[in-house]
């Protein structure tokens, strides 16, 4: 926990944590159709965004980030053009999400998709993210900086 390192109080400056907290956007991916109870967990993991900013307190930013068409990282959004690749279970695997749902929840959602996929309902939905650069959705940088309240108003 963050809270137990080794550091004196007011001794850092600034601090990055990365892919840890996910957006209030979590549904935005198509995956929500097909795994619902991922997105539900996820928001039971997770403080709101809104929370977030009003526990580090000063001047906040949120900022969206566009994930690239070709994110090597292996977080469910790096993969919103190439669905195929949540049918690949050591991908699944990288995804901490997905070891809080059923198994049966997988199997059923694994199964539809795959089907989706065989038969173009897929690309027909959501194709056009195939050939889409960016994507927009949970991710979110939040940049907080302290007020200075010596300066002139």
């Amino acid at each position: 926990m963050a809270e137990d390192l080794p550091f004196d109080d007011d001794s850092v400056d600034a601090a990055m944590a990365m892919v840890t907290v996910h957006g209030d956007a979590l549904d935005r991916l198509w995956l929500a159709d097909y795994v619902p109870e991922l997105i539900a967990t996820e928001r039971r993991r997770f403080p709101a965004v809104d929370r977030i900013c009003a526990v580090l307190g000063g001047a906040i930013t949120v900022t969206p980030v566009p994930v690239p068409a070709d994110c090597a990282d292996g977080f469910a959004e790096a993969f919103y053009g190439r669905p195929e690749r949540f049918l690949d279970p050591a991908v699944r695997r990288c995804q901490s999400v997905w070891s809080f749902v059923d198994d049966t929840v997988t199997d059923r959602a694994l199964t539809r998709l795959r089907s989706d996929l065989a038969s173009g309902a897929w690309d027909r939905r959501y194709g056009t993210l195939r050939r889409q650069p960016t994507f927009v959705g949970a991710l979110r940088l939040i940049t907080a900086l302290p007020v200075d309240d010596t300066s002139p108003r």
